[in-house]
C-alpha cells in the first residue's frame, strides 16, 4: 500500500476519484431522477442540464464516501481500488465526496429550495449506510430509500420554486416510477453482495447472502425483480389503456420489455451461479434492467427524449465495458 497519496486535485488524483466513483454506475442515479423529472413540462436547457449534472454525478460522490467508511471489507475483495491502494486517502475523498455532494444540493436549491432538506437527508443517509450494510435485514432497503428519493427530486426540480414533496405526489405517475426504483436498486445492493461474500463474512458484514446462502438470497432477489417490473408496468399502463402501443410511445413498451427480459436472464444466473468469482454477470444484468425500466418510464412522459435516452444507454454500455476490473460491479 502506498502511504504517500497523490496531491488533491492533481491529474493523478482525479484519475484515482474517478475510477473510486464507479462511472458505470454514474448512470443509475441519473436515470432514477430524470424518470421523475421527465414528468412535466420543460422548463428550459438550463435547469435540465443543471438537473441532470447533479443526478449524474451523484452516484459517484456517493460511492466516494461510502468507500470511505468500508475500506476493511474493499480490501479484501476490491484491492485494485485507488483508496485501498493509497493512491489517495480517506481524507482526500471524504473532502471531495462531501463537497460534491453539497455542490449538488446547492444546485438543487436553485432549481427548488424546497429540496434542500430531501438532499441533505440523502447525504445522511448515504454517510450512516455503513452501519446497515452490517446486519441482514438494513443494507437493500436502507439503501434503496436514498435512490427512492431521487425521482422525487427530479419531480420536485421540474416543477420549481413552491413545489413540495406533497404537491410532488400529487401526479398518480410518480408513486409506481418510485416504487419501481426503490426495489430495482434494492435488488442491485442484494445481488451485489454475493460478489463479496468472503470479505463481507471475514469483515463481520452480515449481509443477506452471508447469513442466509445463495439460494435464499436468489429467491428475495426474484421479489424485488418482479416487484420493480411490475411497479413500471403500472407506469407506462397508460400507454396500453390509450391504445398508443404502436404510436411513437410505444418505444418504451419496447423499452419495458427488453427491461424485463434482462432482469429475468439475471434472475436465472443468480440462480444457476454458485461462485462470487462469477456473481458480476447477473449483477451487470440487474442494472442493465434498472437503467431500461428508468428509461422506459422516462420514454413515456417525454417521447421526444428517445434519441437522448440511445445515446445515455450506448454511453452506459462504452463506458461499463471499460470497467478497470470486470468481476467488480
Amino acid at each position: 500500500m502506498n502511504k504517500n497519496p497523490v496531491p488533491l486535485f492533481s491529474p493523478a488524483f482525479l484519475k484515482a476519484y474517478w475510477i473510486t466513483m464507479r462511472p458505470y454506475l454514474l448512470f443509475i442515479s441519473a436515470a432514477a431522477g430524470m424518470a421523475g423529472f421527465a414528468g412535466c413540462p420543460a422548463r428550459g436547457a438550463a435547469a435540465t442540464l443543471g438537473a441532470f449534472f447533479v443526478f449524474f454525478s451523484a452516484y459517484g460522490f456517493s460511492q466516494g464516501l461510502t468507500d470511505s467508511f468500508q475500506m476493511d471489507t474493499d480490501a479484501i475483495s476490491s484491492p485494485y481500488r485507488p483508496l485501498i491502494q493509497g493512491i489517495i486517502n480517506r481524507t482526500q475523498t471524504l473532502l471531495v465526496s462531501f463537497a460534491g455532494l453539497f455542490t449538488g444540493c446547492a444546485i438543487l436549491y436553485a432549481l427548488n429550495p424546497r429540496m434542500l432538506l430531501l438532499g441533505l437527508l440523502a447525504v445522511f443517509g448515504l454517510a450512516t449506510y455503513t452501519f446497515f450494510k452490517r446486519y441482514w435485514w438494513g443494507g437493500p432497503f436502507y439503501n434503496a430509500w436514498i435512490v427512492a428519493l431521487l425521482p422525487v427530486m427530479g419531480k420536485m426540480a421540474a416543477l420549481g420554486v413552491g413545489s413540495t414533496p406533497a404537491s410532488a405526489f400529487r401526479d398518480d405517475a410518480l408513486w409506481p416510477i418510485v416504487i419501481g426504483a426503490f426495489f430495482s436498486y434494492a435488488n442491485f445492493v442484494l445481488a451485489g453482495y454475493a460478489k463479496d461474500i468472503t470479505a463481507d463474512r471475514m469483515t463481520g458484514y452480515n449481509t443477506f447472502v452471508v447469513v442466509f446462502g445463495w439460494r435464499k438470497t436468489a429467491v428475495v432477489s426474484d421479489i424485488f425483480a418482479a416487484l420493480s417490473i411490475l411497479a413500471t408496468g403500472w407506469a407506462i399502463a397508460p400507454l396500453i389503456l390509450t391504445g398508443e402501443v404502436f404510436s411513437r410511445n410505444g418505444i418504451s413498451l419496447l423499452i419495458f420489455a427488453a427491461a424485463a427480459a434482462v432482469l429475468i436472464v439475471a434472475q436465472l444466473e443468480l440462480h444457476r451461479i454458485r461462485d462470487e468469482k462469477f456473481a458480476f454477470k447477473p449483477i451487470v444484468n440487474v442494472v442493465r434492467g434498472f437503467i431500461l425500466l428508468r428509461l422506459s418510464e422516462i420514454i413515456s412522459l417525454r417521447p421526444g427524449w428517445t434519441p437522448a435516452a440511445a445515446v445515455f444507454f450506448l454511453c452506459f454500455e462504452w463506458v461499463l465495458s471499460r470497467r478497470p476490473v470486470k468481476e467488480q460491479v
